[in-house]
This record gives structure tokens, sequence and C-alpha cells, in this order.
């Protein structure tokens, strides 16, 4: 049976949920950053994951 393609999926995976400690904290270890600079860094630059991931790198580099 083929899948529905009426029936979408309600997340959006290209936003992090800032609020939810378990993405927090998996972006933190993905990228060798504190919960505390990841929340920062949610703060400055909103919640979209393309964005985040690029200054994620950026400060790992510093």
């Amino acid at each position: 049976m083929a899948d529905d393609k009426s029936k979408r999926d309600f997340r959006d995976r290209d936003r992090l949920a800032g609020d939810e400690e378990y993405e927090v904290g998996y972006f933190a270890s993905k990228f060798g950053l504190t919960i505390p600079q990841v929340r920062e860094i949610v703060a400055k630059h909103g919640n979209d994951r393309e964005t985040l991931e690029r200054e994620a790198r950026a400060l790992g580099t510093r």
C-alpha cells in the first residue's frame, strides 16, 4: 500500500525547539558546545537550524 501524501507531519525539521531540553542537549553535543552557549545562540539568531549550525561551527572554531 502506498503512502498517503495528503497526511503530512506537523513538525518542522528545519527549526530547533529551544524549549525542548533533549533538542538543545543534542545540538550542544553535536557541535561540542555547552547548553548555555546553545541557548545564547538561539536567543541571538532565532531557531532556524541552518543559521544555528553555521553559528555553532563559527563559535566552535574560536
